[in-house]
């Protein structure tokens, strides 16, 4: 192919000093520079792959307890007509399945041990259309039947307590009856049907699941106090929640999942952003060393630089040179490094209890963290940004050197050779 001679020479500089050549060490750095910036873009790509693993597996397991969109009536009372809510909801395509709901706090005791909780009245056979948990535990939600004042307890509030299927709980709600002894907090003993795990701490620590008409009593409510809706896409949950708010007025409160767990969601997103700056520097670092390899290559091509002076090359064009070779450099590092990070990053559920294996340690023991194996989620709207800073960074890296490659003066450059 007949390449423009800036391309040709510029090519051949990056190859140099690889066959025997003469100039080996600075062949030597410029590996050492490639391999950097792959090292670096690689270690980027990974680490955030592992972070959206991470965050993807988190939220699955919050998801799997509560609604991606609840609707409440407008200063929380009781919705008048729920079937006709989960009606009008149901028109959006997005929306797959209703439930009605009662949330309040209270607190849950069995003995000496106290622990505050929030308690959801639930319709068993519904519930199941939104929640995976419900699905799932299908033979303890048919112990909530009405009257019955069943309950479901979260692991992790059930061993705190102390108590096992069959045990008694007294719950305490806020809120308390006048007499003429004063304000006497309303108290019911309620039989704990079943415990349920869903992975999430704060929900096996904190959640109690009821019938809803036990909870309506309990909490003088004259029916549900809200909808849940399960919808087709998660990630279009704030979309679906500002639409239908739109569509039912004033008299309702709609909260997508992102937004009830604001928090958890806004802390995930400002370290990954951290993360991303910090590692980048470390690319950053790999690529700012092109301009040592090519300020020594400037230095020994000067004769080279002379000559193409003399022949009639411009300094645009010397400049040109030394740019496609740091370019070229870059390139292969950020190919390299995307080309290895992605691999390890789609692989990383094989590498790493491999690696475990060989050393005999377990990065994330099953008796400190939830989750027990390191995941993965890369995505492309995390790599496709990587690959063009590092690329931005090394072409940056590039400017100086071959400025001064162009300010050479032939007649200098030749005088002792």
């Amino acid at each position: 192919m007949d390449w423009p001679y800036e391309l040709q020479i510029g090519w051949r500089y990056t190859r140099s000093g690889r066959a025997g050549r003469r100039n080996g060490f600075i062949s030597f750095i410029s590996a050492v520079s490639m391999a950097g910036i792959a090292l670096g873009v690689a270690a980027l790509i990974i680490v955030l792959s592992v972070m959206n693993g991470f965050q993807k597996e988190v939220r699955d397991r919050m998801l799997s307890v509560i609604a991606h969109v609840e609707i409440y009536a407008a200063g929380g009372a009781a919705l008048p007509d729920w079937q006709a809510t989960a009606a009008l909801a149901r028109r959006d395509p997005q929306v797959i399945g209703a439930a009605p709901f009662v949330a309040a706090q209270g607190l849950v005791s069995h003995g000496e041990a106290m622990r505050g909780t929030l308690v959801r009245g639930i319709s068993p056979a519904d519930e199941a259309s939104v929640t995976p948990l419900a699905a799932k535990l299908r033979p303890e939600m048919d112990r909530l039947v009405p009257g019955g004042w069943g309950v479901l307890l979260g692991a992790e509030l059930a061993r705190s307590l102390g108590v096992r299927e069959g045990d008694k709980v007294a719950l305490i709600t806020p809120g308390g009856q006048v007499t003429p002894a004063g304000v006497i907090p309303r108290l019911k003993q309620l039989t704990v049907a079943g415990t349920f795990e869903t992975g999430h701490w704060d929900y096996d620590n904190g959640l109690a699941l009821m019938h809803l008409d036990d909870a309506a009593r309990l909490f003088r409510v004259e029916g549900p106090t809200g909808v849940q809706l399960r919808l087709k896409d998660v990630q279009a949950a704030r979309r679906v929640a500002d639409e239908l708010g739109r569509s039912f007025g004033a008299g309702y409160e709609l909260r997508d999942w992102t937004r009830s767990n604001r928090a958890w969601f806004d802390a995930v997103q400002v370290e990954k952003r951290l993360m991303f700056i910090i590692l980048t520097l470390i690319v950053a670092v790999a690529a700012f060393n092109l301009v040592s390899t090519l300020v020594m290559t400037v230095t020994d091509k000067r004769a080279d630089i002379a000559i193409l002076r003399t022949l009639g090359a411009s300094p645009r064009s010397v400049m040109g040179v030394f740019m496609v070779q740091g370019a070229a450099s870059g390139v292969i590092g950020t190919l390299a490094g995307v080309l290895f990070g992605t691999l390890v990053a789609l692989h990383i559920d094989t590498i790493v209890p491999a690696i475990e294996r060989a050393l005999g340690v377990s990065f994330l023991p099953g008796s400190v963290y939830v989750i027990s194996r390191m995941p993965s989620d890369p995505q492309r709207g995390d790599i496709v940004p990587i690959a063009i800073i590092s690329l931005l960074l090394a072409f940056v890296a590039t400017l100086y050197p071959s400025w001064r490659a162009s300010r050479v003066q032939p007649a200098q450059a030749l005088r002792y050779e």
